[in-house]
């Protein structure tokens, strides 16, 4: 890692590997990263944990609870993956794992799991942890360092900008280029801001998320 690259305020974005939302901020954050002196610290939640556990599954659809039950497999290999190597592969198996879930739309691929710790030149076996609880405590210790502060209204993702959690930003589309840079300056403003709290406007269902 270069000197550049040390001098860098690190930003903790909490993701589930699941979450379509989730998946255009962390790449909006990248933009951030080219234009901006920041870089992302990778960390994992987990929507299943959230909703099925902490919630206790209330107000869900069972086409929902069924989603939330296969979310706990791709965040499983995460947490074993961190384990196996250290959280600095978070990101590039993150990144190997959503755009095979997202751009690629492949959320039914069994092999999707498989090729993403390819990629990230990690075990094979590695896959078994989807599975397995084994990892489970590690999950919810990150997950609760994040939503111990931003509370259990909120989804993913998360990230901490000057000792601040927020939400969001919610995008429909990742900004680019100096685009994305902007926003960043509005959210270190926002989270600079004694005593604020909240922003926030409703989502139109009809409004899909676009990983273009």
């Amino acid at each position: 890692m270069t000197t550049k690259q040390l001098d860098r305020d690190e930003v903790p974005f909490w993701f589930d590997p699941l979450c379509p939302w989730a998946w255009i901020t962390s790449r909006w954050l990248l933009e951030v990263e080219q234009v901006r002196p920041v870089r992302a610290d990778w960390r994992i939640m987990s929507l299943a944990y959230l909703n099925l556990l902490q919630r206790e599954g209330k107000g869900l659809s069972q086409d929902y609870r069924d989603l939330m039950t296969k979310a706990w497999g791709p965040v499983r290999v995460c947490a074993a993956a961190a384990e196996h190597a250290g959280r600095g592969v978070l990101g590039p198996l993150y990144t190997a794992i959503g755009t095979r879930l997202h751009p690629q739309r492949r959320r039914d691929d069994p092999t999707v799991i498989t090729e993403a710790l390819a990629e990230a030149h990690l075990p094979a076996s590695l896959t078994a942890a989807a599975t397995s609880t084994e990892f489970d405590q590690l999950i919810k210790t990150s997950h609760d360092e994040a939503f111990n502060e931003v509370g259990l209204d909120v989804g993913t993702p998360v990230l901490r900008i000057g000792g601040t959690a927020l939400f969001g930003p919610v995008l429909r589309r990742a900004p680019c280029g100096e685009a994305a840079g902007r926003l960043w300056d509005g959210l270190v403003m926002v989270a600079g801001t004694d005593g604020f709290f909240e922003l926030k406007r409703s989502r139109d269902r009809s409004v899909k998320p676009s990983f273009e």
